[in-house]
Order: C-alpha cells, then sequence, then structure tokens
C-alpha cells in the first residue's frame, strides 16, 4: 500500500500531508531540493521538498520488519530516487531520521527490524542519490526538531517529546536544540527497568505499539493496539490490562517530568493518538506532579519525523543564497 500527497504547502503547517493533485509542472524552472526520509519500525516516509522546507511530493510505504533491514532500504532509496525525478532538480541536502543511535558505522538500539544494526544510512544514500550532504538522526530526534521549529514547542522551554509507535522513547529539548546525550542515546526509555525485581524488564516490553498488539492478539482482539484502545472504553478486564501496562508508563514519565519540569510534553506515534491513552497519561501526571507539564498531541500526526528530517536537510544547507529557490 502507498499513501501519496503532491501539493506544496509549508512545512509547519500542523496537519496531514494533503492529497494527491497532480504532478509538479516540470517545465517550471526551480532550484535545489531537499529530501527526508522517515524509518520507522512499521511504516517509512520519503518527502522531496524546496529548499524553504515545503513539501512538494511525499508517500508513504510499509516497512516490512519482518524481512529484515536490506529490502527496506532499498526500496526507500528507490522511491526516493523516483519522487526526485518526478519534482525534477538537484538535492541539496538530505536528512534521515531512524530508530536508534546512529553511529558512522552502524545503528545500535534499533532491534525492531532485523539488520538495521550493520546499516551506513548516510554512505547509502550519498552512493545511491548522488547526494553529498547527509544528517542522519534518531527518529524522535526529528521528530522534536519539527515540534521546536515548526510546532509544539515553538518557544516553549524546555520540553519533551513522548513517541507511541511501535517502540516508545522520549526526546528532550532545551533552549532551543534536542538534547542527544554522551553516547546519542538521551531519552531511550524503552529500556528502563519495570516490573518486579531487579532488573525486571523493558519499559517498551510492557507499553509500546508492539507491547499492546501482542497484547491485543493473547485477548483475541482484532486491529491491534487501536482494538485494544477502543475495547478499553468501558469497564472491565480489557481495561484493566491496559490500565496495568499504562500505569508503568506514567510512573516513568513522571519522573522524567521530575527530572526535566517541563514547560510542555508533545506526545507523537500511532498509539499517542488514542484518546483514552492521551486522556489516561495527562490525569496521572496532573494528579501525582507538583508542576504538572501541559500535555498536547502533535498536530503532524505521523508525519513529525518526516518533517524533522526535512528540517534537517535543511539546516545543513550551507548559508548561499544560490541554496534557496528564487
Amino acid at each position: 500500500m502507498t499513501i501519496r500527497s503532491t501539493t506544496a504547502r509549508p512545512v509547519g503547517a500542523a496537519t496531514a500531508l494533503p492529497a494527491p493533485t497532480g504532478r509538479p509542472d516540470a517545465a517550471k524552472p526551480h532550484g535545489p531540493r531537499l529530501l527526508g526520509i522517515d524509518f520507522g519500525g512499521t511504516k517509512m516516509a520519503i518527502g522531496v521538498a524546496d529548499a524553504e522546507g515545503r513539501l512538494l511530493t511525499s508517500e508513504r510505504v510499509p516497512t516490512y520488519a519482518e524481512r529484515g533491514a536490506p529490502q527496506a532500504l532499498e526500496r526507500a532509496l528507490d522511491l526516493a530516487e523516483k519522487l526526485i525525478a518526478e519534482v525534477g532538480g538537484p538535492v541539496a541536502a538530505a536528512g534521515v531520521a531512524s530508530p536508534g543511535v546512529v553511529r558512522p558505522d552502524g545503528i545500535d538500539l534499533a532491534p525492531n527490524v532485523p539488520g538495521w544494526e550493520r546499516l551506513r544510512l548516510a554512505d547509502a544514500v550519498r552512493d545511491r542519490l548522488g547526494v553529498e550532504t547527509v544528517r542522519v538522526d534518531n527518529d524522535l530526534n526529528a521528530a522534536a526538531l519539527a515540534e521546536l521549529r515548526l510546532g509544539a514547542l515553538r518557544g516553549v522551554d524546555p520540553g519533551l517529546v513522548i513517541g507511541l509507535g511501535t517502540g516508545v522513547a522520549a526526546a528532550v529539548t532545551v533552549r532551543g536544540a534536542v538534547v542527544v546525550g554522551h553516547h546519542g542515546a538521551a531519552g531511550e526509555i524503552g529500556y528502563a527497568v519495570t516490573g518486579d525485581g531487579f532488573p525486571g524488564t523493558m519499559l517498551e516490553s510492557i507499553f509500546s505499539g508492539r507491547a499492546l498488539d501482542q497484547l491485543a492478539q493473547r485477548l483475541a482482539i482484532p486491529d491491534g493496539a487501536a482494538g485494544l484502545s477502543a475495547r478499553a472504553v468501558g469497564p472491565g478486564p480489557v481495561r484493566d490490562a491496559l490500565l496495568g501496562r499504562l500505569d508503568e508508563l506514567a510512573r516513568h514519565l513522571v519522573t522524567c517530568c521530575l527530572l526535566l519540569d517541563p514547560e510542555r510534553v508533545v506526545l507523537v506515534g500511532g498509539v499517542a493518538g488514542s484518546e483514552l491513552i492521551h486522556g489516561l497519561l495527562a490525569e496521572r501526571l496532573a494528579r501525582v506532579l507538583p508542576h504538572p507539564p501541559e500535555i498536547v498531541l502533535s498536530g503532524f500526526a505521523d508525519d513529525s519525523a518526516l518533517l524533522g528530517a526535512v528540517t534537517m536537510a535543511r539546516e545543513a544547507l550551507p548559508a548561499d543564497p544560490r541554496h534557496r529557490d528564487g
């Protein structure tokens, strides 16, 4: 399945990607392009923008994680090549958002797609697409950058972004920048210790999109995490099962807020879109925190990391007027 959009719009517009309106006018002169790629455990999104960051075209395709990393990377680059050819123009810079902690020679802490740790994403983009300037970062850090520059964290300090998608993670923003940490692993709360005893188990195995999908399957509930949330609105064993897991997440978010004292918390990712989960997390934090932050849902739907990747590419451009559309 492919989801397609081709209408130009400002990156800062807090809306879903627009519906198709036809291919760009190949005869019209244009300036350099920016490429954004968002790799996720469930889907991959690729977009091409103008030099001001306005998306010209984008598509979203499944990752097929069970088939391994090489096929996902190859299909993403095939799609990027096609979109670049459609809109025309040289690509001046690319931004890539990836799960895990990105190193020059591999990726740590990205277990959801087999073989992902062996990928060298910047080199792959340079070699395949001929783009010299490539920036790669963690996908939630990219989402946090989009919120800082374009979304719910503009003018907010400090800020906290919580990603509830295939996995669970956090990103911290202070004084207009994303805090990456000494090893680049700041915010990897999916590895937080939870459960009985020590070291117990990982938070991501208790509360994440994948964990909730597995719980739904055990309870014979269709539609995975979304179906589980829908069934948990009313009282009963399904709600009890979900609440037990959500409370574990809430405890860790309380600790994050006590440490950071954020002005605002932004929830991103497919699981975060559940009104039940959003509401229960907000209620729990407000109940126990001495200074509870505002908790909001990202206005970018599932596109925050893609917009962050485009923003990374734009901010990597040299300060040269030739890299701006006339």
